[in-house]
């Protein structure tokens, strides 16, 4: 960058105005302006702050003055301790950190040095140097050259009590990320988690697709869908709840195995594990059932655990063990546990809500709810929250299920699963319903419900009954909610803090 800038300035009544730190930083950086060396993007690194302790964090002292390595690299500054003719930097990349030792002499003289001296915390600086280690045994670059390459112009918080606003962490993320250690870590261990999905389902032969977002009706799953318009072809679509069914419209065409890494949106509310906006795996196997994908699930979980080095964590305050076979209980059994005079009955309507009233506070059923619905309600209230470790709950009841396949033995069941762990749902699968007269008579029920109020209820999707008429080959499908994934394994207790951008109130009114 050469030449002075004709950015516009501040008025003097706005600089006046601001924050005295604040404003102090912007007459820097109007001074670099004069300078004609305000924002270069002219810096090239050879290498990062990680590569350098990995490949020199252990060579002796001396080795390394003989060696005389040089490198160029450049971060974020996060320390400054000046000693008159001498600095020491300390400066933060993507990965780690290294100490500078700015020297006036070394630099060239003083009309390079001294402007470092008045240098801010968080500002973005070049440096080319020789590694060497100091009298303390810390790896550090000797500076040759330093450039200024981003002015930060609004101070970073306390690097000890980052942002203790937690609410502000959320909103500002990119100021977190800088002064926290642990959130950089809980991301990249995200990152490393979705690429273990990917890599576990490709290798059980799994072809990732990509199914639409923006549908003509919203399926695959029981949620309050969000709602836009089409201008050009003037009509509503919702933003998919799921991609259930447009992935089982794949099994028709001839794909055997597929799955999809996404974003979902449920117009529902916000709390520690409910974000409208989330990522869900959805896979599906031909010429498979319920058992098998529980099989596939429980494979993939302690993979991506054992992956991770986290085959024992602890969330919520509880020890999980993912080297144990996970239990598998049918729903009902569960419940019968905790009530056992229900055993025998889980079909009788009456006597199921006469329980939930007793059980449950401030029960409030929908008049469409079949006896399949009072025993959940039963499971949610009595059953969920007490599973520590990870635990299948099978054989749903077919009124909550309207795309799992019946159960050969008994059809007032399916051959559907629910994963928990530590009270939690983490995965939801089951033996696929392809009998499209079947699927009809269920997507009528939901239909008649959603007339009826229930605004989680879906429609008639008549494309995919069709889809269905074509033939798709017997099959189980799961889906896996990839954030609370995440959360169970860095053992975080809000969906926020794994989501880079949670969604907020704005700051005006929150």
């Amino acid at each position: 960058m050469t030449g002075k800038t004709s950015v516009s300035q501040l008025s003097p009544n706005q600089t006046k105005a601001l924050p005295e730190q604040v404003r102090v930083r912007r007459e820097k950086l109007a001074s670099m302006r004069e300078q004609g060396c305000a924002y270069p993007n002219t810096w090239r690194s050879d290498t990062t702050l990680a590569a350098i302790h990995a490949q020199y964090g252990n060579i002796e002292k001396d080795v390394l003055a003989e060696q005389a390595i040089e490198v160029t690299v450049a971060g974020r500054m996060v320390a400054h301790r000046i000693m008159g003719k001498s600095s020491f930097v300390k400066i933060q990349d993507c990965d780690s950190e290294i100490q500078l030792f700015l020297n006036r002499g070394n630099l060239g003289g003083a009309e390079v040095y001294n402007p470092t001296k008045k240098w801010d915390l968080g500002d973005i600086i070049g440096v080319k140097g020789t590694l060497f280690i100091t009298k303390t045994g810390e790896l550090s670059i000797k500076a040759s050259q330093v450039h200024m390459i981003t002015k930060c112009l609004r101070p970073l918080p306390d690097k000890v009590q980052g942002l203790s606003d937690i609410e502000m962490r959320y909103r500002q993320r990119y100021v977190d990320l800088i002064v926290s250690p642990e959130s950089r870590h809980t991301f990249r261990t995200r990152s490393k988690i979705i690429a273990l999905l990917r890599q576990n389902l490709e290798a059980k032969g799994f072809m990732e697709v990509e199914t639409p977002m923006l549908q003509s009706q919203a399926g695959g799953a029981a949620a309050r869908p969000f709602i836009t318009h089409h201008n050009a072809l003037d009509m509503d679509l919702f933003l998919r709840i799921a991609p259930e069914l447009y992935l089982k419209r794949l099994l028709v065409g001839g794909f055997e195995r597929v799955f999809e890494i996404n974003r979902n949106f449920r117009n529902e509310g916000l709390d520690a594990t409910h974000n409208p906006e989330f990522t869900m795996v959805e896979f599906y196997q031909a010429y498979a059932d319920f058992y098998d994908a529980m099989d596939t699930t429980e494979a993939l979980m302690r993979n991506i655990a054992q992956g991770i080095g986290k085959l024992h964590t602890t969330w919520e305050g509880i020890d999980i063990d993912f080297s144990q076979p996970f239990k598998r209980i049918r729903l009902d059994e569960s419940v019968f546990e905790y009530r056992p005079d229900l055993k025998g009955h889980a079909t009788d309507k009456a006597l199921l809500a006469t329980v939930c009233l007793q059980e449950i506070p401030d029960f409030k059923p929908l008049i469409t709810w079949k006896a399949g619905h009072y025993l959940l309600a039963l499971f949610e209230a009595l059953v969920e929250p007490k599973i520590t470790q990870p635990t299948f709950i099978t054989h749903y009841p077919v009124d909550v299920s309207p795309l799992a396949r019946r159960n050969n033995e008994d059809e007032t069941v399916t051959d559907r699963f629910e994963l928990f762990v530590a009270g939690r749902e983490i995965a939801n699968g089951f033996s696929e319903l392809n009998d499209p007269d079947d699927q009809r008579s269920r997507f009528v029920a939901q239909a008649q419900a959603k007339a009826a109020g229930d605004v989680e209820a879906t429609g008639i999707d008549e494309d995919y009954l069709r889809a269905l008429e074509y033939g798709m080959p017997p099959a189980a499908g799961v889906g896996i909610g990839v954030d609370r994934l995440v959360m169970m394994l860095t053992g975080q207790h809000s969906i926020r803090d794994v989501l880079l951008f949670p969604h907020m109130r704005p700051e005006s009114s929150a």
